[in-house]
C-alpha cells in the first residue's frame, strides 16, 4: 500500500525552487564575475571587507555562516589571486587580520554593478510592489530557516528520527 509520501512532488514545494534558484544564480554569478577575478562564494568576504574593514578568519567565517575549514580554503585562494592580504593582529600575535587588497577594492564597484544587473534580470516582469512583497516573504522564510538551523544544531544526533 502506497503512503502519501510516495506521491511527493518536489515541484509543489518552495524548497525545490530555492535550491534551483540558488544553484543557477551561483553558476550565472560565477560566469559574470569571472572577468573581475571574483566568484559568488567570495561575496560575503568582499562585502564584509569592502570599505577597508579588517577581520579575523574566525569572524569572517561566523559572519558568512560557513565552517572554518571552508573559510580557510577560500581565503587561501583569494590570497593566491591577490584579492586579500593577511597582517598580524596587533591584539593577538598568534592570529592575523584579513583585508582586501587595493586591486580587489577597486573592482568591488564593478562587481556590485554585475549583481545589481542580475537582480534586475531575475525580477523582470515583477512590479516594484511585487519585489517588495517578495523580499518581505523571503526575509520571513530566511528567519524560519535560521530558526530551524538553530534547533538542528542544538539537537542530539538522530533526534527526531522514528525508531524502526
Amino acid at each position: 500500500m502506497a503512503s502519501a509520501d510516495d506521491d511527493w512532488d518536489p515541484m509543489a514545494h518552495p524548497g525545490h525552487y530555492f535550491s534551483r534558484i540558488a544553484r543557477a544564480l551561483t553558476r550565472i554569478g560565477d560566469i559574470r564575475l569571472r572577468d573581475l577575478g571574483f566568484a559568488t562564494a567570495q561575496l560575503p568576504v568582499l562585502a564584509a571587507l569592502k570599505d577597508g574593514a579588517r577581520m579575523s578568519q574566525t569572524d569572517l567565517a561566523r559572519w558568512a555562516k560557513v565552517e572554518q575549514p571552508t573559510m580557510a580554503q577560500m581565503l587561501a585562494r583569494m590570497e593566491r589571486d591577490g584579492l586579500i592580504r593577511r597582517e598580524s593582529d596587533p591584539n593577538d600575535r598568534r592570529s592575523s587580520v584579513i583585508s582586501l587588497t587595493k586591486q580587489a577594492r577597486s573592482k568591488v564597484p564593478a562587481g556590485r554593478a554585475v549583481l545589481r544587473q542580475g537582480n534586475v534580470e531575475m525580477t523582470k516582469g515583477l512590479s516594484a510592489r511585487e519585489v517588495e512583497t517578495l523580499l518581505g516573504l523571503l526575509r520571513r522564510v530566511l528567519a524560519n530557516v535560521e530558526a530551524m538551523e538553530q534547533v538542528t544544531q542544538s539537537a542530539p544526533p538522530h533526534a527526531g528520527r522514528k525508531a524502526d
